[in-house]
């Protein structure tokens, strides 16, 4: 065999291999994946349902004891004890301080002498005023003597009635000397202690005693408030609530008391300085949570409206500028929504305005959203995972 018909058959194989290969990737070639746009994301959407419900208003205040007493000296005199743990409960009538009795005990003995000797007198003076009166009707003695007689034992009578007093006054120093509680709620330092000397004069304050188990809660409203639910209340938008207001309360970090107060009375004048409006409510407190002057925002509910809808929070975008959701149209593509709120209602937003019934009000699944893009509504469930509406937010700027 020629030299070059051998080099041509040893090449054989590979060139089979080669076209083998290209066969391949033709048939690859013909399983291209299918064209057109990819599938609408799944987005959880609650359904707007208007209904009635009570609005509450959001306002700040500050905690005040319930009743308040200053523990203040009413006698003179060196304090022998204190007889209460500071910080403690106390009840009416509790002995609090002692003061040295010594002085009051004598004052009081003196006083009951001076009125064992004023009765003496009296009896004396009765008892010839006695004898007297039928001499005189016998014309006896004179009339003179007579009119002595009645006059000594009227005056020995007023002797007595002061000796009483004075007996009267000293047993209320003497009692004095004994620092009771007026009132029954927790007290605090002792602002005095063994040994020094306290004065009925400047009515030294010995300690303060506030009750707690109930507190007052003072709030400040803005008077263009009140006038927006006045038009409110004249437009029939809203109706105000019954006699009783109910009060809710949350504290700094937004923890809501589980307790409910009830609101007392707003005042009738205007703040000069401030423009606002003073209103106090009255909150139970049995676990002692408010402490006078803490501060608290308190929810009002002033006004009832119709047509109210309930959002989870995650739904509503806040701003300074508003507040938006983001709702789904009938093409399937969410639009940013201006909504006006009206305070929460266990854990969701009270939305006032922007919304219709029937509409769908993206919850969650903000991060799936793209700019132009429509999404497949699902109904949502507090139970699914849910992505915060800042999100939402920035997806729909882009």
């Amino acid at each position: 065999m020629p030299h070059f018909l051998a080099h041509r058959a040893s090449r054989l194989p590979h060139a089979a291999a080669v076209l083998a290969a290209a066969l391949t990737l033709a048939a690859c070639g013909d399983k291209a994946p299918p064209s057109g746009p990819p599938p609408a994301p799944e987005v959880g959407v609650v359904t707007v349902a208007p209904k009635t419900l009570d609005v509450p208003t959001e306002l700040p205040g500050r905690v005040e004891a319930l009743r308040v007493a200053q523990v203040r000296a009413r006698v003179t005199g060196i304090v022998q004890k204190r007889l209460f743990v500071e910080g403690t409960d106390v009840k009416e009538g509790q002995v609090l301080f002692q003061i040295d009795p010594a002085p009051y005990k004598a004052a009081i003995d003196s006083a009951r002498a001076a009125l064992a000797k004023a009765q003496a007198n009296e009896l004396q003076a009765t008892g010839l005023l006695n004898r007297y009166k039928p001499l005189r009707e016998a014309n006896a003695i004179s009339q003179q003597d007579f009119v002595n007689a009645t006059s000594s034992a009227a005056q020995a009578s007023a002797d007595v009635a002061s000796a009483k007093a004075a007996v009267q006054t000293a047993q209320l120093n003497l009692d004095y000397a004994t620092v009771t509680a007026p009132i029954s709620g927790r007290i605090g330092q002792a602002l005095v202690t063994e040994g020094a000397l306290v004065t009925s004069t400047e009515a030294t304050q010995m300690a303060l005693i506030q009750q707690v188990d109930q507190v007052y809660v003072n709030f400040a409203q803005p008077v263009s408030d009140i006038v927006k639910l006045r038009k409110a209340f004249a437009s029939g938008s809203a109706k105000a609530l019954g006699v009783t207001i109910p009060v809710r309360i949350a504290l700094d970090d937004g923890t809501e008391m589980p307790q409910a107060g009830k609101l007392l009375f707003s005042d009738l004048s205007v703040d000069q300085t401030s423009g606002q409006v003073n209103v106090r409510a009255k909150v139970p407190n049995p676990d002692g949570a408010l402490m006078p002057g803490m501060y608290v925002r308190g929810r009002i509910a002033q006004q009832q409206v119709s047509s109210a809808v309930l959002l989870p929070q995650q739904a509503v975008q806040r701003t300074t500028q508003n507040d938006t959701v983001l709702v789904v149209g009938a093409d399937g593509k969410p639009s940013v929504r201006v909504v006006k709120l009206g305070g929460t209602e266990n854990g969701n937003w009270i939305v006032l305005d922007g919304l219709k019934p029937g509409e769908l009000v993206v919850v969650d699944g903000f991060q799936k959203i793209r700019p132009g893009g429509s999404v497949k509504p699902v109904p949502w469930t507090p139970s699914a995972p849910t992505t915060a509406a800042p999100v939402a937010a920035s997806a729909a700027s882009r």
